[in-house]
């Protein structure tokens, strides 16, 4: 199980470096100049050069790309009052000596550094930090949505299986998984919030928390939470309805099934007490994989409801070529998928003792 652990966490870092060596490359290729961006059109040659200096901008392209790593990296070199190929010690604020390497050279633990917007100049830290939380509440809110109906539904569908109901419903899910997410946002947007605005008070655009114009305080705006979270749930509900139904009528037909309803189970009580935990373990795995596609698919989502979240600072991140908060969305959305796609595991293995029994084996 431990040697499987180190798999998980070795597969997740070279994904990690795959991701930050792509990004990276394409906005080297891409035409721009970064400290032009970081510092204005109205600028001085010597300012230029100075911030060229700092961010390594004038570097071969290999000895940015290595500056970059170890910037991102949590055991990083720094050099102190240094420029160059290693980082200077003032942009690392907070970090651990781990092996002093020379006079003024260390090799230290520290927190991922993703240096400043080009257009803001904020901390990339602290732009992700306020926009992931309302990313993760919507993605949250949806997937919750899309697995408890998703399953209910499901279940009922197997329960009823061949009626009008099962047959309904299997249609809408078709209909729902070929819906792209950026027209249902149009869609739903333009009949719940222009169409029936006037009976459901709902906003096209708004996010969370929304200030108000007379107090300048904010306040809670759950009103808004309700037609992305509803847009970004439709084609993870189809899905998992289907998934819940087919692996609910598969597990019907297993000899353990047959047996229960010899015994004198009810067909509705061995579905829920036999059938269904057994079924649930596909339908986790798809939830997970959904769940962390979510937060691509969100970009869309909260671009066009005006959702202050990560999708929404990440197109505006390439409208302006913000190279470090374009990768830090990027790497931030990459790091959530592999998390998930590891704790699934664990719960995979919980849910199917099978599973664990091999994995102990190993």
């Amino acid at each position: 199980m431990i040697k499987q652990t180190l798999s998980q966490i070795g597969y997740a870092v070279l994904v990690l470096y795959g991701v930050v060596s792509l990004v990276f490359l394409l906005f080297i290729i891409l035409p721009g100049d970064p400290a032009q961006m970081m510092v204005g059109q109205r600028s001085d040659e010597q300012t230029l050069s100075n911030i060229r200096n700092e961010y390594g901008f004038s570097e071969p392209v290999g000895v940015q790309y290595l500056m970059y790593l170890n910037d991102l990296s949590p055991i990083g070199i720094i050099v102190k009052n240094a420029s160059g190929f290693a980082p200077t010690e003032d942009r690392f604020k907070q970090y651990q000596t781990l092996l002093p390497l020379g006079k003024n050279t260390r090799l230290v633990l520290k927190w991922p550094y993703l240096r400043n917007s080009y257009q803001s100049k904020q901390s990339v830290n602290d732009l992700l930090m306020n926009a992931l939380p309302q990313t993760l509440i919507l993605a949250l809110v949806s997937i919750a949505i899309a697995a408890f109906f998703g399953i209910v539904m499901g279940f009922v569908a197997a329960y009823f299986k061949g009626t009008v109901f099962d047959k309904g419903l299997v249609s809408l899910t078709a209909l729902g998984m070929s819906l792209p997410s950026f027209f249902a946002a149009i869609l739903m947007g333009w009949i719940f919030a222009y169409l029936l605005e006037s009976y459901t008070h709902l906003n096209l655009t708004g996010s969370l928390y929304e200030m108000n114009a007379i107090t300048g305080t904010q306040h809670l705006a759950l009103n808004n939470l309700i037609l992305p979270a509803l847009t970004l749930a439709i084609r993870p509900l189809s899905v998992f309805i289907q998934l819940m139904r087919n692996s609910l009528l598969q597990e019907t037909t297993s000899d353990y099934f047959v047996t229960a309803l010899a015994k004198g189970n009810s067909k509705i009580g061995a579905m829920r007490n036999h059938a269904l935990k057994n079924a649930l373990n596909p339908v986790i795995t798809v939830i997970s994989g959904w769940f962390a596609s979510m937060l691509a698919g969100v970009v869309f989502v909260e671009y066009i409801f005006g959702w202050k979240g990560i999708g929404q600072l990440l197109v505006n991140a390439l409208n302006n070529y913000d190279f470090p908060v374009v990768m830090g969305c990027i790497l931030t959305i990459a790091f959530i998928f592999l998390l998930i796609n590891m704790s699934v595991d664990v719960i995979y293995r919980w849910l199917d003792p099978r599973i664990r029994y091999q994995t102990l084996k190993k």
